[in-house]
């Protein structure tokens, strides 16, 4: 019977790597590197935020809350079951454009009820709040939104998409200096990591559903695979907007500006367990096969990207990892790690940005061994 791990805060079912198939001594070697190879950031994060994203006065000001963070952590499960953990997996710290890969999730279920009745239709169609208006941002889809390529243009909670042009992340190269003019493509027709853009995604999603998005998610998601009540989703001071009477927050898609989710590594590993058995949990279908396999597809445009989930697409990402491979990352260090051709989760905060590879190929030792 396939293991499901019961409700927090019931025990997770450990293992010895030994009795699912995996060699101890390079398990118990990734646990021990991932532990000592913490990343450069200073812990104190608000001290981050306002200076490593390359933006000045008052681009880089943080809007929603921010909170130092703790050490590294993690854990790495086969068959859904802990073959390893290394410091506090309980510890509550923000978990960057993780969340993007949450609002993928989202997106996923008002696909599955119908609520996107086309990813390839205009948003304007369901969310008309004038956000999507002519004459450029009429043309976006919610699959442009969703692979960031919508090139939307305009200002969010006083934060413009300028903020966002010619960024580098992930590989991509640009001709410019990050937050200086590019000129826009057509919707669709060009690439580029965001979180302006990303947070115009999350409003429409909210509007889309008439509720908080973390009111949702805790519903949907997080209630039914038993996740903690610990984990908590903000958004910014001004990211307030009137919904049928009803004040709410709208979220946002990382913790560029502050903001963002809270969140431990265990609850994270039960999110990335989901995913890995095709949206199901236990008896229960949560997330459609279907909506999973959309957001693995690569993106034309660039390879490693799916529907705000990392992929690994050519081994170009980690090249010690299986091509099947897909993350949830944020800046810090901060990744799930989903491998369905083994059948391995494996969860690493505050890990150093070189170290991601070097991890993931003791962790292909183990299984090979």
């Amino acid at each position: 019977m396939t293991y499901v791990p019961p409700p927090e805060p019931a025990i997770w079912e450990r293992a010895a790597p030994a009795t699912v198939g995996l060699d101890p001594e390079p398990i118990a070697a990734a646990a021990r590197y991932a532990a000592e190879h913490e990343t450069g950031w200073s812990r104190d994060l608000a001290h981050m935020i306002a200076t490593d994203f390359a933006e000045e006065p008052p681009w880089n000001e943080a809007l929603g809350p921010v909170r130092p963070r703790g050490g590294p952590n993690g854990l790495i499960t086969r068959g859904g079951q802990i073959v390893a953990e290394w410091g506090d997996t309980a510890q509550i710290d923000l978990t960057f454009s993780v969340a993007k890969s949450y609002l993928s999730i989202l997106a996923g279920l008002a696909w599955d009820r119908g609520m996107i009745p086309d990813l390839d239709g205009p948003v304007r169609r369901t969310i008309d709040d004038g956000g999507f208006d002519p004459p450029h941002n009429d043309k976006i889809t919610w699959r442009h939104l969703l692979q960031q390529t919508s090139e939307w243009e305009g200002t969010l909670w006083d934060k413009p998409d300028l903020i966002d042009r010619h960024r580098t992340v992930g590989g991509a190269r640009s001709e410019g200096r990050k937050g200086t003019h590019r000129d826009l493509r057509e919707p669709g027709g060009f690439w580029e990591y965001n979180d302006v853009r990303v947070n115009r995604l999350s409003l429409s999603l909210m509007r889309l559903w008439r509720r908080p998005l973390p009111e949702v998610f805790r519903e949907l998601v997080m209630g039914p695979i038993g996740a903690s009540t610990d984990w908590e989703w903000h958004g910014y001071r001004n990211s307030y907007v009137e919904i049928d009477g009803r004040r709410m927050q709208s979220v946002s898609g990382g913790s560029h500006w502050g903001g963002g989710i809270f969140i431990h590594a265990r609850d994270q590993a039960r999110v990335g367990l989901l995913m890995l058995r095709g949206g199901i949990w236990g008896t229960q279908r949560i997330l459609s096969r279907d909506w999973i396999e959309r957001m693995r597809e690569p993106c034309p445009l660039f390879a490693n990207y799916g529907l705000l989930w990392w992929l690994n697409t050519g081994r170009a990402l980690y090249p010690n990892a299986s091509e099947a491979s897909y993350y949830a990352r944020g800046a810090g260090g901060n990744i799930t790690w989903i491998d369905p051709d083994n059948d391995i989760i494996a969860v690493m905060r505050w890990l150093d940005s070189a170290a991601g590879d070097p991890f993931m190929r003791l962790v292909a030792q183990a299984v090979k061994g």
